[in-house]
């Protein structure tokens, strides 16, 4: 398990508890802690993420022939995400990467990153690829911002809704003196929420599929050679029907209660999927993402651990 943050130090912090123990949860305000994320100030602590790299020549179309995403011409400073699936199709892995020329960098959830690693070592075979667990020696530090960073020795990975820094651990805690507005993930998580985006462990179990979260369209590249776990996506692309669909949840204001993971939501007094993540939005209230019968009605009225909550559609039913 990766050390505690030294930025549990700053002025305020409250640890997370689990999946994201070892950051702060918040310093001491997370709604305001999200608007300034929002406003593109601040930054948050990802370093209980784990690290991978994988350098070497073949590493562009070796991992192409085993990820969900189409690599070979991923230039350098270009970021996407990648699934590593099982064979038969259930999501294992979220990579979300970025090659820097000479490697390829990818940050993964907490305490994933040495079974990926494992996994990925036993399919080298004879290629020109080397794999590292760097979670030791890099820390991932989001910031709502996309202008260069100058900052030497630190990888960049740029989205829409910002860029991720692979900073080297040692500088971590110098990092964080020096750097204002400090958001836990708390507010992090919310902003996600928000945003549909799921994450493998909280909107995934044992059998999820890549279309039941709307990870075909982002993750996925459906025209490319074959990978593992490419025949149930193909299969449901062509015919349809997953089982179960991702929605996002307006829930009841008046309730204190935050629904936890995994709790029931229900139609009718029956059960029909389970809430996956929850948050307190500084502009939409309290809100959730949540895994469904895909034949459930998108204008029900749902209950999310008892609390009354709209719908809106994510993954179409």
């Amino acid at each position: 398990m990766t050390a505690t943050s030294p930025l549990l130090s700053l002025p305020g912090a409250v640890a997370a508890d689990a999946p994201d123990e070892g950051v702060a949860a918040h310093y001491g305000d997370p709604l305001r802690e999200q608007r300034r994320l929002a406003e593109g100030r601040g930054f948050v602590d990802l370093s209980n993420r784990g690290v991978v790299r994988v350098s070497g020549p073949d590493r562009l179309s070796w991992l192409h022939s085993l990820t969900t995403q189409h690599l070979t011409d991923l230039k350098p400073g270009d970021a996407t995400v990648t699934l590593v699936l099982s064979p038969h199709g259930h999501i294992e892995h979220a990579m979300y990467v970025v090659d820097d020329g000479e490697a390829l960098w990818a940050h993964v959830e907490p305490g994933t990153a040495p079974a990926l690693v494992t996994f990925l070592d036993r399919m080298r075979f004879l290629l020109r690829v080397e794999v590292e667990d760097l979670t030791d020696a890099y820390a991932v530090v989001f910031e709502p911002r996309t202008e260069p960073t100058g900052d030497d020795g630190v990888v960049v990975r740029r989205t829409a809704e910002g860029r991720e820094l692979f900073l080297p651990r040692e500088r971590l805690a110098e990092y964080g003196a020096s750097h204002a507005d400090p958001a836990g993930v708390w507010a992090y998580e919310a902003l996600r929420v928000a945003a549909y985006r799921p994450r493998v462990g909280n909107e995934t179990d044992h059998r999820t599929i890549v279309h039941e979260l709307g990870w075909i369209d982002t993750a996925v590249h459906l025209n490319k050679g074959c990978y593992r776990g490419q025949e149930t996506v193909a299969r449901v692309q062509n015919l349809g029907r997953p089982p179960r669909r991702l929605v996002f949840l307006h829930l009841d204001g008046t309730e204190e209660k935050l629904p936890v993971h995994g709790a029931p939501v229900e139609l009718d007094g029956r059960q029909i999927g389970f809430v996956t993540s929850s948050a307190r939005h500084h502009e939409l209230g309290t809100i959730a993402l949540a895994l469904v019968k895909r034949n459930t009605a998108v204008d029900a009225v749902l209950t999310a651990d008892g609390v009354p909550a709209s719908q809106e559609v994510v993954v179409p039913a």
